[in-house]
């Protein structure tokens, strides 16, 4: 019997759980609604490294072409904190004036966050200037 309070992962292992009790593998995929190829890939990494492994794991490898360095991310946010109102191309050609070559498309602008939360993190506003519209 697998115990576990991981939410990612808890039909997993009540799969597994469900088979074992019913002695048959083909009822509880039927009443899970999963096919018996991904019981058995749920078993085998079970037995290969233990319940965590369950959790999904990134297949994409990272795409550091869509990085830029340390210099070059703090003098974007330096710029957004102090023109917020500048689009991604105006703030690319003022940052391009100061030395700082960065394309327009790769800066994140406030109403491109998905949330007032990010956009307080990435521009380093409070909750008031984050959350008022722009």
């Amino acid at each position: 019997m697998i115990h576990t309070n991981n939410p990612i992962i808890k039909h997993k292992a009540g799969l597994l759980n469900l088979a074992e009790e019913l002695g048959n593998v083909s009822k509880a995929c039927k009443v899970m609604g999963v096919s018996r190829d991904t019981f058995y890939r749920y078993q085998e990494l079970v037995e290969e490294g233990g319940i965590d492994s369950l959790i999904n794991k990134s297949r994409r490898a990272p795409n550091p072409k869509n990085r830029v360095d340390e210099a070059t991310e703090q003098a974007v946010v330096a710029y957004a904190t102090e023109q917020p109102a500048h689009g991604q191309h105006r703030t690319s050609n003022e940052l391009r004036k100061s030395g700082v070559f960065v394309s327009d498309t790769l800066i994140f602008t406030r109403s491109q966050a998905e949330s007032p939360r990010v956009s307080r993190r990435v521009f380093g506003l409070s909750h008031a200037a984050a959350d008022s519209p722009c």
